[in-house]
């Protein structure tokens, strides 16, 4: 939580804040992986942070079908919790994306909203690969975890802009490409995965204290030395 603290510096990057927020929870729930949905300025659900690729996938395919417990809890407001997979009854409002869910490993998802009052700004998506419930007291951990972030990200807009929220999430989906691509830049030159090629990108803008966003951007462009880049 002391991290919320990062969004009154002029270097905040929402990216790499809401990538440590999945670590947070990984570390403190004890859950497989992590993924972070904001909704755009149109109201729809876009994919910012998840905490390796095969949930970046999931969540990806979640959108595509317009299902899963994320979409539910972003249009109600309301926590989705211990929901198993392999549960027809409890996945029958998204029979698609529990059977890809199940196809990546996981046995049971929760999702909770990322709001302040009533105002949402997204929801925050957790996965394990063991069928076990979230104990009530991880769910008020989790649940704290979201509300800060979502502090977080509204008090930044409020400090950077006047009407910050479309430009901080339009330029927060822009970032996201620039991610995207130059991970997979890096990837296919080392012949390693996108994970680790994320992992390094993070560690080297964080060592350099540079955006992670501008660094992606002069791998992609040619400025930056790939070799500069410290290898997994």
């Amino acid at each position: 939580m002391v991290d919320a603290v990062d969004t009154l510096v002029d270097e905040f990057d929402l990216i790499d804040f809401l990538h440590r927020l999945c670590d947070s929870c990984n570390d403190l729930l004890d859950v497989s992986a992590v993924g972070v949905m904001l909704a755009d300025p149109g109201g729809s659900l876009q994919l910012i942070a998840a905490s390796d690729e095969h949930t970046r996938l999931l969540e990806l395919f979640a959108l595509q079908v317009d299902q899963g417990p994320c979409v539910e809890c972003y249009r109600n407001g309301a926590a989705r919790l211990n929901i198993s997979l392999g549960s027809a009854e409890q996945t029958a409002g998204f029979p698609r994306f529990a059977e890809h869910a199940r196809q990546a490993g996981f046995a049971i998802t929760h999702a909770l909203p990322m709001r302040l009052r009533q105002q949402i700004v997204g929801a925050l998506n957790l996965f394990d690969t063991r069928e076990q419930n979230l104990s009530e007291a991880d769910v008020r951990v989790a649940q704290a975890l979201a509300d800060v972030a979502t502090i977080a990200i509204l008090q930044h807009r409020t400090i950077a802009h006047g009407n910050v929220e479309r430009a901080q999430l339009r330029a927060a989906l822009s970032s996201r490409i620039s991610i995207e691509q130059a991970k997979g830049m890096l990837a296919e030159r080392w012949g390693t995965t996108l994970d680790d090629a994320f992992d390094a990108l993070r560690r080297h803008a964080r060592n350099h204290r540079q955006p992670l966003t501008a660094l992606c951007q002069q791998l992609i462009d040619g400025s930056l030395d790939t070799t500069s880049v410290e290898r997994p």
